[in-house]
């Protein structure tokens, strides 16, 4: 696992007092590396389903998928939907290792969920990142959603674990893949390590994307079977439902 990025990847020197947004390098005041102009600009989610965070006509609903199926988590926690530019910084930062970006959009997260704390939504005790396959997690590197699970820790002084879940089965990549298709790919593809460490705990998964949820509820059930208390998910953005 790389511990620095090459030579060839972007790099910021976060404690500059002079920052430059780093989506149109104009210089901002704002204590994260984006102008207000472009942190504007960004697909802000409002309207989505309570459950799962998918974008609705309206405010307060839950959609017809939650409705049938209910999902083991509890509730989505995401700022954006996963379009231009958000769709963008996420796979350079996911797959061309542009940390930065990463961190970025991991910082506005805390802040979005710093702001849900205030308004009274219950804090986890820990959060646990998605595992990534073996294979995939050599040929990258590292594991994206581990490094946005380290940096929400950092900024909110939540305690992060790496440990309690293990993926055992390099499942195939569930980009191109169907609901039914993703949850049978994910059959018996995880395991928890202590299953006992997860008693009555309030736990948070977190993840870059969230497309069908597939992956949210296949380990929220394991959580929830263990004896968690509430399993709630936080990622940075959610795509629209197929055809929308």
């Amino acid at each position: 696992m790389r511990c620095q990025p090459h030579d060839n990847y972007q790099v910021y020197i976060w404690l500059k007092s002079e920052q430059m947004c780093l989506l149109c390098d104009e210089q901002t005041d704002s204590p994260h590396a984006i102008c207000i102009a472009c942190e504007s600009d960004l697909p802000w989610l409002i309207d989505q389903c309570e459950r799962c965070a998918l974008p609705l006509p309206m405010s307060g609903l839950i959609c017809a998928q939650c409705t049938r199926h209910s999902p083991a988590f509890n509730e989505v926690i995401v700022p954006w939907l996963y379009d231009f530019p958000i769709d963008a910084l996420v796979t350079r930062f996911k797959h061309q290792g542009k940390w930065p970006l990463g961190r970025l959009l991991a910082q506005l997260l805390a802040q979005t969920l710093q702001h849900r704390f205030d308004e009274g939504l219950g804090q986890p005790d820990v959060m646990i990142p998605v595992p990534l396959a073996n294979k995939r997690l050599r040929q990258r590197g590292y594991n994206q959603a581990a490094m946005i699970a380290h940096w929400l820790g950092d900024a909110l002084k939540l305690a992060v674990s790496e440990k309690l879940i293990k993926r055992t089965k390099d499942t195939p990549a569930q980009q191109g893949l169907d609901a039914r298709a993703r949850k049978r790919n994910l059959r018996d593809a995880f395991v928890l390590s202590e299953p006992a460490g997860v008693t009555d705990l309030h736990i948070a998964l977190i993840d870059d994307v969230l497309t069908t949820g597939s992956t949210a509820d296949a380990l929220a059930r394991l959580l929830i079977q263990a004896g968690a208390r509430k399993v709630d998910v936080y990622c940075l953005a959610r795509t629209p439902k197929p055809g929308d």
